[in-house]
């Protein structure tokens, strides 16, 4: 039967240290007894499995930072076991120290690392020595633990970082709309309604003004559709991108072009259409800041259980460095597209693609990812 060593019964440790579990693996009772003696002062969850088959049910069921295995075994031995451990993903990873009654050879070693061990230890085991290295690996694994909890950390927080930045983009261009831009239409209704049909001057000057304001005005609407456009809640992320790439080609000359697979194109959930637009929008204010070109494609495809999201120009290329994301060559801009789409579980790579650079990104898709009833797309005005 397996055995659990938890000094606190099934408490937490009041200690700030972790525990881990240590699995050892012994078809010899009284040796799997020794080891728990030597390895108590380490303070780890110790687990013993008395043959192959019930170590490996019990890795299937736990995490283990440690295996502690006998080379002769019946059934199944060391080397054996070591080979199928290796063979599950969640395990590539951990340590396994290979106990030998037998003098070891190096062929014998050399077969064992091949199989994943780290190390081994010869009988008769010394209780300092195998406390040694079992405390190395197992701290090892618990720093990678904790490494893999900050990681996470911050992947949330980014994640809120960027859903309150797209929150904010979204305010602001509400206050830019009803706001601003109404104070505009105010001031200007109030110039035209002062004009006197009597004073050629005045009314030149309340001319001039009227043209200040509607200029104003259009500066104001650009910017509140690009801080976010209301087709993009109202028609969907095609609607919106062939909006934006319209502007761009009115604003910068650079043709642009935006293909579908399929042609039509389905409406995805929020958030998702928000965060490619955003990718593509970057794209494009990059080739349009940098690339010198003069023609963009934007692509969209779904793909079985995945969008893929191309987009590429016929410019003079990404610097080097740029395509392998070095954080001393990527700009904020790249940064942030690339950590989008990494909130989504995508995939980000950029390219030469002579001329010009492309940019492939694929981001699986949920269940949910697509709306069962696509609303009608709304005409951009």
């Amino acid at each position: 039967m397996t055995g659990l060593l938890n000094t606190n019964n099934g408490e937490e440790p009041i200690s700030a240290k972790k525990r881990v579990n240590i699995l050892m693996v012994d078809d010899q009772p009284a040796k799997l007894l020794t080891y728990e003696v030597m390895l108590r002062d380490l303070d780890e969850n110790l687990i013993k499995a008395p043959s192959a088959k019930e170590a490996l049910t019990i890795l299937l069921k736990m995490d283990i930072a440690v295996v502690l295995l006998d080379v002769s075994m019946p059934e199944i031995d060391g080397f054996e076991l070591a080979d199928m451990i290796r063979q599950h993903p969640r395990f590539e990873e951990t340590a396994i120290i290979f106990i030998s009654a037998v003098r070891m050879r190096d062929a014998d070693r050399l077969k064992g690392y091949k199989r994943g061990g780290v190390d081994y230890i010869s009988a008769p085991v010394v209780p300092e020595l195998l406390r040694a290295k079992v405390r190395v690996f197992a701290d090892v694994y618990r720093k990678s633990r904790q490494l893999e909890d900050l990681n996470e950390t911050l992947r949330a927080l980014s994640t809120r970082l960027i859903e309150a930045q797209d929150a904010e983009r979204r305010r602001i261009a509400r206050e830019l709309h009803d706001g601003l831009q109404q104070d505009l239409a105010a001031a200007k209704l109030t110039l035209v309604g002062s004009l006197s049909e009597e004073d050629p001057r005045s009314r030149e000057s309340v001319t001039e003004a009227v043209g200040i304001i509607d200029r104003a005005t259009m500066q104001v609407r650009s910017m509140s559709h690009l801080l976010h456009p209301p087709l993009l809640d109202q028609g969907g992320l095609v609607c919106a991108l062939r909006w934006y790439l319209g502007g761009l080609t009115k604003r910068s000359g650079i043709e642009s072009s935006l293909e579908l697979a399929p042609v039509d194109f389905p409406r995805l959930i929020p958030h998702l259409e928000t965060a490619v637009f955003r990718i593509v929008q970057e794209c494009l204010t990059n080739i349009f800041r940098h690339a010198e070109a003069h023609k963009a494609w934007v692509n969209l495809a779904l793909e079985e259980e995945r969008l893929a999201v191309s987009v590429r120009d016929d410019g003079r290329g990404i610097g080097e460095g740029i395509a392998e994301f070095r954080p001393d060559r990527i700009g904020i801009g790249i940064a942030g597209m690339r950590q989008r789409v990494a909130e989504l579980g995508g995939q980000c790579r950029l390219s030469r693609a002579n001329p010009g650079t492309l940019v492939e990104i694929t981001i699986p898709l949920l269940n949910d990812s697509i709306r069962e009833k696509p609303e009608k797309s709304v005409s951009a005005v």
